[in-house]
Order: structure tokens, then C-alpha cells, then sequence
């Protein structure tokens, strides 16, 4: 295996750009995947790095050696797609050995190979299966068995969930990530789905619009979000927004929202008067009689041990994570608290994230 190196990767399409200026590296035996809504640029960038397509400008480096110009057989690197491109008549075992068919190995040793692949996908039993028999799982088990018996540099994965239903890709989740752990492959994984990517990933890299937003750990990129696009992209129920108008101190320790003091961490620059927005998660809310930011509760959702409680305020509705045995009753006035190393803050107008000793901490310490 080896490490993966993009440098300022930049793909347009006449005047269209659909990534620009890209710079990441997934290090040896790392599970990397590029997170993002459709259009963003994610798999666009993974066919510049499989060979499928070429760059604008650029540098792909695949084990230190420049490959931004070859051509995808040239480059060592196992593709699984989205929809399996499984040969229909061809048996497991025929689809499986078809890269060693191909690369002129003897009978014996794609016997041997393939063998071996199955009973580490645990579908030795589905050897001699027709593919179109199988169920969606089998079906994937045997597009990464055609990936895996390769050995390659390098495996890339663009979507290959997402034509499963619920059952199986949990499923799934839970094997590629295992399967990862065993084989320690260089990996690079698209995907659209943010539980898909914070179950498996080591780093992850959020694209909008052809631009990698953030490029982080899992905890980092939930806990500190570079730009509210993250913050909203990220999570379930998404981070909450306050807006507020106001200036920003060094070394201040707390803002005013509507007239309420909330602590957050050490302030780290001077802002002049602006549109800011407070960012804090459902679950680092809670509710305290004493605060003087309050709302109306307008409802309730019940989810076993927890529940989320949605609350009118003058900044629009927040979403709480509470313990579901907090009575709450529609209309009820309540008053609001944050935890307060928690909390993040934004520029409205840019929506990037503004510096405090928490987040500065979480970036460079």
C-alpha cells in the first residue's frame, strides 16, 4: 500500500469548475473518505486520482511517484463503483479471478487467490453461484473480492452503499470498516451520506462546490467546524445557529445574544461590529429557569433514551437533546444554557468559523 499526495487538484469543465485547487494526503493504510452533498466535487476529484479522468492542473502522487498523467491501468489502483459492474454471466468465482485472468496468471494460482479472497469476505460458500442470484450485500462482497485479489497500491470507492437498503448498508458499514482493520489498505471513499463517513473514516475531508471546506479528523470536524456549511452538514439534528449583531474583544470570554451573556472560549482576534452566529449542538443544550434566552416549546420527538425538544426563540428554532423522561409541554416558556466549551462562532457574512483558544487548540495543538 502507499500514500496517496494531491496537490492544488484542479478540474474545470469550460467555465464550470468542479474542484478547485485541492490539496490532501491520505497516508499509508489511512481510510479517508470525501464527504459532501451531490455536485460538490468528490467524485470528480476520485476519478483524477483512479485515471478516469484528467486534471486542469496539478499533481497526483501515488507512493511518491508522479502519476497525474497516467493512465488508469498504469496506476496500480482497485476501483468499486456504486451499482458492483459484476459480469451477469459470469459465476462468483469468474467474477472475482477476472483481474488475475486478465494480468495472465496461471489457473492455479487465481484458484488459490480467489480461494483465499472468498473465505476473507466470507463468501467462499457463493463460489460457484451465479451473481444474479446473490442479494445486494453478497452482490458488493463480490465487487470488493474483484478489488481485493488484486493487491493493489491503492483502493478507491465511490458510493458503494448506496443502491443497498438500510439493513444491509449498516451491514456493510460495520464489514468495510472491519475489513479495513484487517487488510490496512490505503483507502479512499466517497460518500454523501455523513453516518457512513464518521462510522469508518480515520479523515474525512468535507467538499462544497469544488472546495474541500474542512479536512480533519471525525471528532475534530463535529466538535470544531471550520465553516458553518460543516457545522450544518454535519450531524443529526444539524448544529443550531443563533444570529446576533455585534463586535468581538481580544481575550473576551463571553458574548451578549439578546441580552443574555453566554461563556464560550477565550476570544483569540478583534472583530468590528458585524452579523455573527453562535453554533452549538443539540446535545449541549439544556434547559435552566434562570437564563434569560428563552422560547416557546413547539414540540417534541420521542426517540427511546432521548429525545429532541424544538424550541421557538427570537433567533429562530433551536433544537435540544434532552433525556426523554424532561417532561415538556407545547407553548411552555423556557429559559436555555449552553456548554460553554462547546459552543462555536462564525462570521455570518463568510461563514467561517472565528478563532478561539478551544478551536485554535483543536487545529495546532
Amino acid at each position: 500500500m502507499a500514500e496517496i499526495r494531491v496537490e492544488n487538484l484542479h478540474k474545470a469543465f469550460g467555465e464550470f469548475v468542479a474542484v478547485r485547487d485541492s490539496t490532501f494526503t491520505v497516508a499509508d493504510g489511512e481510510f479517508f473518505v470525501m464527504l459532501g452533498p451531490s455536485g460538490c466535487g468528490k467524485t470528480t476529484t476520485l476519478r483524477m486520482v483512479a485515471g478516469l479522468e484528467l486534471p486542469t492542473s496539478g499533481r497526483i502522487l501515488l507512493g511518491g511517484g508522479d502519476v497525474t498523467f497516467n493512465r488508469a491501468a498504469a496506476r496500480d489502483i482497485a476501483f468499486v463503483f456504486q451499482l458492483f459492474a459484476l459480469y451477469p454471466h459470469m459465476n462468483v468465482r469468474q467474477n472475482i479471478g477476472f483481474p488475475l485472468k486478465c494480468a495472465g496468471m496461471s489457473r492455479s494460482e487465481i484458484r488459490a487467490r480467489v480461494e483465499e479472497t472468498a473465505r476473507f469476505l466470507r463468501i467462499d460458500h457463493l463460489l460457484d453461484q451465479p451473481v444474479s442470484r446473490l442479494a445486494g450485500g453478497d452482490r458488493q462482497r463480490v465487487a470488493l473480492g474483484r478489488a481485493i485479489v488484486r493487491r493493489p497500491m491503492a483502493f478507491l470507492m465511490d458510493e458503494p452503499l448506496g443502491t443497498l437498503d438500510t439493513e444491509f448498508r449498516d451491514l456493510m458499514v460495520r464489514e468495510l470498516r472491519e475489513l479495513h482493520l484487517r487488510i490496512k489498505a490505503t483507502t479512499v471513499y466517497v460518500t454523501h451520506d455523513q453516518l457512513e463517513a464518521m462510522a469508518m473514516a480515520d479523515k474525512i475531508a468535507v467538499m462544497s462546490r469544488g472546495i474541500i471546506e474542512q479536512f480533519g479528523t471525525p471528532q475534530e470536524i463535529y466538535d470544531r467546524p471550520a465553516s458553518m456549511f460543516v457545522a450544518d452538514f454535519i450531524g443529526s439534528p444539524p448544529m443550531n445557529f443563533l444570529a446576533f449583531r455585534g463586535g468581538l474583544r481580544k481575550g473576551a470570554a463571553s458574548v451578549r445574544v439578546n441580552g443574555a451573556d453566554i461563556a464560550l472560549p477565550e476570544i483569540r482576534e478583534d472583530r468590528a461590529d458585524g452579523e455573527l452566529a453562535l453554533g452549538v449542538r443539540p446535545e449541549y443544550i439544556r434547559f435552566d429557569d434562570a437564563s434569560r434566552l428563552r422560547g416557546a416549546v413547539f414540540g417534541a420527538e420521542y426517540l427511546g433514551t432521548t429525545q429532541i425538544v424544538t424550541v421557538d426563540t427570537a433567533h429562530g428554532q433551536v433544537k435540544a437533546r434532552l433525556p426523554a423522561d424532561i417532561a415538556v409541554n407545547p407553548g411552555e416558556n423556557v429559559g436555555l444554557a449552553f456548554r460553554g466549551e462547546k459552543l462555536s462562532l462564525f462570521d455570518k457574512s463568510s461563514g467561517r468559523a472565528i478563532h478561539t483558544a478551544l478551536i485554535d487548540g483543536a487545529r495546532h495543538g
